[in-house]
This record gives C-alpha cells, structure tokens and sequence, in this order.
C-alpha cells in the first residue's frame, strides 16, 4: 500500500522546505523532482491554494502526483480579475461574466464537481456567480440559468468554446470598472438614505431602527456598519447572568457557593 502525503500548496510555487520537504525526505523520495512535477501540474492555478496528494511507493519509491483543483470561488475570482467578490451580492455587482469563463471554469472543476453534465457545471459555476455578486452575460445568474435551460447555450456548452477575443477580454475589465463605480455610488446613495432614517428615528430602539432600515431597503453591512451590535457579555464579565457584582451574590476566593437568583 503507498504511503500518502497530503498538502496544500500555492500553484506553481511549491518548495522543498516545509511542510513538503520534511514529510517527503523520511519516504527516500528525490524531494526536489517531486517539487519540480507538483509546480509543472500547478502552475494554472497561479497564486491559489491547490490540494495534493504525493502517493509513494513503499518498495521502489516510485511516486505519483495527483492534484485537485482550487474552490469554484477562487477560480471565478482568478478568471474575473476580482480580489473578492460583492459584500452585497443582491444589490452590488462587482463583474460580469460571459459564458465561455464560465465553460472554462466548469471544465477545469469537472473531474471534481460530480455534476453529471458538463451543462450541470456550467449552472453550478453561475449558481457561485450568484453569490458573489457577478452578473452573466449581462443579467443576474438566475436569468442566465433560464436561459441555459432553454437550450440557448447549448452548442458553446457541448463544444467545450472557451477562447475570447481580445475585445471580449477587454469589454470584460471595462464592465468591471463600470460595476465598481455604480456599486459605489449605490453605497454612497444607501448610506445617505441610511443616515437619514437614523436621524428621524433618533432615541428609538436600536432593534426597531434596524427593522426600519431593512424594511427601506438597506442593505445589511451598511446597517451594521452604521449601527453595530452589541457584543454579548461573555461568562463572568459584568453585565452576564450570574456575573460578579450582580445584586444579591458575591464571589470571595475558595468560596463556591452558588446564589438561585429565583429566590
């Protein structure tokens, strides 16, 4: 039975030092060919954390490589040029994404998603589009779902198309640009509508200005931004049930006698 090593490494930039080189050396495997043959199957996953797994012979130590591939997430964020994708994926658009990045990306992930279908990992790049905030072609992913459905991808699917032009590749980047400046001016409209609300309900409850704000529309991380919550008080600081200084109950070193705060 092969002995296994299983490590996360950054794509193409694995080394023989730690956690590598220290697990490979005991199993009297040439660490640096190893090295060498994990960044040569890593280097498409540049800059993203990329599972695998050395499996070693016993007997020859023979060894082979096998590498997973990074979450649908980190792909669509390397695709996409994005650092992360929109902390109000509902309201803010941080990209859009055309078809064939999304092919791209469901066929790179197609030894691991268990789709079924290539169409299947197509939806299921989109359905992760959806949650971070990036349209494709041009309409939120659920439109674009519907559209796939209706067999209107069909042939780009099946073909496998992933090449883009370099006008595509550049209308890209300037609806990224044009996003992120309609997401901020969003932001700055939603704050301003925000502060506004605060001001009219000044001296009610927090909880009831926080239902007033999402009733309006606001989105939540500018409500937490502008009205935070409380953090609960931990075990034994003052304010938590039971804590020191509570009326009717005191705490001297070596005594463990408990109060019933029913009585």
């Amino acid at each position: 039975m092969a002995d296994q090593i299983k490590t996360l490494v950054t794509g193409g930039q694995a080394s023989a030092g730690p956690p590598l080189g220290p697990a490979l050396g005991p199993l009297g495997v040439p660490v640096n060919q190893v090295v060498e043959k994990i960044n040569e199957a890593t280097k498409d996953f540049a800059g993203m954390r990329v599972p695998v797994v050395v499996k070693v012979d016993p007997k020859t130590r023979a060894f082979e490589i096998e590498v997973g591939s990074p979450p649908v997430s980190a792909l669509i964020k390397k695709e996409m040029n994005l650092e992360k994708g929109s902390s109000s994926p509902t309201t803010e658009k941080v990209a859009d994404m055309v078809i064939e990045q999304a092919i791209k990306i469901a066929i790179m992930k197609e030894d691991s998603l268990m789709a079924g279908s290539r169409k299947a990992g197509v939806k299921t790049v989109i359905g992760t589009c959806q949650a971070m905030g990036i349209l494709v072609q041009g309409k939120p992913a659920p439109e674009t779902l519907k559209d796939i459905d209706e067999g209107m991808y069909d042939e780009k699917i099946e073909s496998g198309k992933t090449e883009l032009s370099e006008a595509e590749l550049q209308k890209i980047e300037e609806d990224k640009i044009r996003l992120a400046e309609e997401a901020e001016q969003m932001r700055e409209e939603n704050e301003a509508k925000a502060k506004e609300l605060i001001g009219a309900l000044k001296g009610k409850p927090d909880d009831e200005v926080r239902d007033a704000l999402k009733e309006a529309g606001i989105p939540s991380n500018i409500i937490l931004g502008l009205l935070p919550k409380a953090e609960e008080p931990a075990e034994g600081e003052e304010g938590a049930e039971g804590a020191e200084g509570d009326e009717g109950a005191s705490k001297e070193e070596g005594d463990e006698e408990k109060k019933d705060g029913d009585k």
